[in-house]
């Protein structure tokens, strides 16, 4: 059993870490740490201890593993004092605010013989899994483009934003999830492009980005917009012999929202078939095929599975460290060029 501590008690812990840690026997929540008690919405299972003394989380024993779901600004040292205290530490995303940080909290860890890892849950998205069991195939030939989007339809964010801050940026905010996609399964690009904007404006949010990333011959688009009320396809994949398009989103997230959570039922997350995405290719023999494809069972929770066999057994990190640099390395990059 490993146990485990909390930094944070919003929307991170409770919609996208408990629901899945709460459903695996290997695992178990001990403590959740919070400042502002007055700020608790959300329903406390009964077997978890809550404190407003983070000395208490820190100096418990039993405790292995500290996971820090707080705002970016505060994960470098948060992340520092749990390694201070002789804990794992699990960070959401986006995992420090510059790869000086990251270089920093990574060589400390090795320094205590701990392990720091960025929990990309995304890389357990069902049409991300769906994309590379289609490519997998080989149906589709040799890989030419890829178009990936995270589209929003909400102007109210970035029309009440009335300044710039790089480290609340959508880039940071949700490049994030798809860049680290992108790296996990192509690792890094021969090149990338930038296109960062500030559709309202100089001086107001990043609403838009951009990003080709070029291997060899394939080149990988992400792109999100906080103004588009259709949104495009979540994934376009384009091979020598065909391809694959994948409309809808991974639906964990839209049951998460509405309460309807893993434990207890089996069809959590599961795309219907009018979610399924649609491969068009020519076979061997130049014969034409139109099908539509299951989709991969997605769970956020294969994160902590992964962590749970690092720290136990000594299995290599799911998330490396190499992949994370990389990942913060392009954040910094691209949201300078914006404009």
């Amino acid at each position: 059993m490993l146990k485990i501590g909390y930094i944070g008690n919003g929307k991170s812990t409770n919609r996208y870490h408990l629901p899945f840690v709460l459903q695996r026997d290997h695992l178990q929540v001990k403590t959740i740490y919070r400042r502002n008690p007055s700020h608790d919405v959300w329903q406390k299972p009964e077997h978890i201890h809550y404190t407003t003394d983070l000395e208490e989380l820190l100096n418990d024993t039993e405790i292995e593993l500290v996971v820090i779901t707080t705002m970016q600004d505060s994960h470098y040292d948060y992340a520092k004092l749990a390694l201070d205290h002789g804990k794992h530490v699990l960070v959401e995303k986006p995992f420090m605010l510059t790869t000086e940080q990251a270089e920093e909290i990574f060589s400390y860890a090795k320094q205590k013989g701990l392990i720091v890892q960025c929990y990309q849950n995304r890389r357990f998205d069902s049409d991300f899994l769906t994309v590379q069991k289609v490519i997998e195939s080989g149906k589709l030939g040799d890989l030419l483009e890829i178009e990936m989007h995270y589209d929003y339809f909400r102007p109210e964010v970035p029309e009440n934003t009335q300044h710039f801050d790089p480290y609340a940026s959508f880039l940071y905010g949700h490049g994030c999830h798809t860049l680290d996609q992108v790296i996990s399964y192509f690792g890094k690009p021969d090149s990338v492009h930038y296109e960062v904007r500030q559709l309202l404006g100089t001086g107001r949010l990043n609403d838009y980005f951009d990003l080709d990333l070029f291997y060899d011959r394939l080149k990988v688009s992400v792109n999100s917009s906080y103004y588009r009320i259709k949104p495009r396809p979540s994934f376009v994949v384009y091979g020598k012999k065909g391809m694959f398009v994948k409309e809808t989103k991974d639906r964990q997230e839209e049951h998460l929202k509405l309460f309807y959570l893993p434990e207890g039922h089996p069809d959590f997350g599961i795309d219907l078939p009018e979610h399924y995405g649609t491969l068009t290719y020519l076979d061997e023999n130049g014969h034409y095929h139109e099908e539509k494809v299951i989709s991969e069972k997605g769970d956020y929770g294969r994160i902590y599975d992964g962590l749970y066999e690092t720290i136990r057994h000594g299995a290599k990190k799911i998330v490396r460290d190499e992949e994370t640099l990389l990942q913060m390395q392009m954040l910094e990059t691209g949201i300078k060029e914006c404009h």
